[in-house]
Parts: structure tokens; C-alpha cells; sequence
């Protein structure tokens, strides 16, 4: 599964602000980023009166907009799913995904400490903190990085989750979801699926083969 890394910490603290270094640091260094926001208040992405909310009005379950560059889709779920389906589900080609909020989750988190807003830090190692960004001395056992120092921060993500990691070189989901694989699993799907391909009429090595198999009911 893609790693992920939650940002957390107080309301006002900045963290879409340091997302918004962080992820250009990332991207300077050819990783793919993906992020999801934590919304406990519920959102809303449709503007009244626009098609995809006439749509939704309906009674449509799934709406979806589409243009030469961009897709965004807008689905009703009976509850919040969980932060890894999230991922397992909508990212498929990013190396890391950065999660604003989600502070009780179970997934690594850095936190992002200011005194001034919050008297005390809202996480320690027991909550898979692994990092802190503040300018202010905290006596806790995880590295802390200063608020300007964005690329020691990205030296720390880069070297404890992306360096050794290699990219997927097989994508296979169930009904939209992606399944986890290792990296003999992966070799052996693509060594036996371009084995059987490449026999066919009209082969030639692609950079990407892409099958898609729909089931029977009966399945």
C-alpha cells in the first residue's frame, strides 16, 4: 500500500499552509503526491443551481465531471470510510499520500506545534508520532524540524519511507479498490500476463498494458 503520512495538529496551526511547501518539496524531487483532507463538518463540492447538483438532486448516488484535464467525482457514502480505503480506492499512481487531520487514526503522524495556540502537543510516540515541527524545544523523543526546514523534513520522509520503496509495477482492483501486493506477487502477475499477450497477433512491447476483466454475475 502507498504510505501515508498524517499532518496534524491544532485548528490554525498551519498546516495547509506547510502542506503547501512540503508538497512541492516533494514534487522537485519526482514523487507523485496525493492528499486528503479531513472534513469533520461534512463539505459540499457542488455550487446550487450547477448541473452535477441538479444531478445529485435527482436522486444520483455517483456524479462524476469530466474535462480534457481534470476528473472529480462526488460519491454519497451511508458513513465515513476509513482512511486507508479512502486511499486503496482513489489513489493509484502516487508514491505517498499526505493526510491533513485524521489525528486519531493509526497511521504515522508528524505534528505541527505552535505554544501559542495549543499549550501542550496533541500527540506523542504512542500515537505513531514520528516527527514534530516547531520552532519552539520539546522534550520528546522523535526528531523536530523547524518550520522553515521543509527540506530536512523532506530528507526525513525521503529516507524512511520513499527511497528503498519501489514504484507498482501491477495495479489490480476489485470493484475499485486496489489490492495490497508484493513484489514477487507483482512479478509473477506480469511475467505470466505478458508472457500469455505477447503470443497474440498485433504484439508489441508497450510501456503499459492495461486489462480489464469483467465478471459474471455468477462470480
Amino acid at each position: 500500500m502507498v504510505p501515508i503520512v498524517c499532518i496534524v495538529g491544532a485548528s490554525n496551526v498551519g498546516k495547509t499552509t506547510f502542506l503547501e511547501k512540503l508538497i512541492p518539496a516533494l514534487v522537485r524531487r519526482g514523487y507523485r503526491v496525493g492528499t486528503v483532507k479531513h472534513d469533520v463538518h461534512g463539505f459540499h463540492m457542488d455550487r446550487e443551481g450547477k448541473d452535477t447538483w441538479r444531478h445529485a438532486q435527482a436522486g444520483a448516488q455517483t456524479i462524476a465531471i469530466s474535462s480534457p484535464m481534470r476528473v472529480a467525482s462526488i460519491r454519497s457514502v451511508p458513513e465515513e470510510l476509513p482512511l486507508e480505503e479512502v486511499v486503496a480506492r482513489y489513489f493509484w499512481d502516487e508514491d505517498i499520500v499526505l493526510a491533513e487531520g485524521f489525528k486519531k487514526s493509526l497511521f504515522p503522524k508528524i505534528e505541527l506545534f505552535r505554544p501559542e495556540i495549543e499549550p501542550q502537543p496533541l500527540c506523542s510516540p504512542s500515537d505513531n508520532l514520528i516527527a514534530f515541527v516547531s520552532d519552539t524545544a520539546l522534550e520528546i523523543d522523535v526528531p523536530r524540524f523547524a518550520f522553515a526546514d521543509v527540506e530536512g523534513l523532506t530528507d526525513f520522509i525521503q529516507s524512511r519511507y520513499l527511497e528503498d520503496r519501489k514504484g507498482p509495477r501491477v495495479l489490480v482492483q476489485l470493484d475499485g479498490k486496489k489490492l495490497p501486493m508484493k513484489d514477487f506477487v507483482q512479478d509473477f502477475i506480469a511475467g505470466g500476463v505478458v508472457g500469455m499477450v505477447s503470443q497474440l497477433r498485433g504484439w508489441k512491447r508497450p510501456r503499459q498494458l492495461r486489462i480489464t476483466i469483467t465478471l459474471g454475475d455468477e462470480a
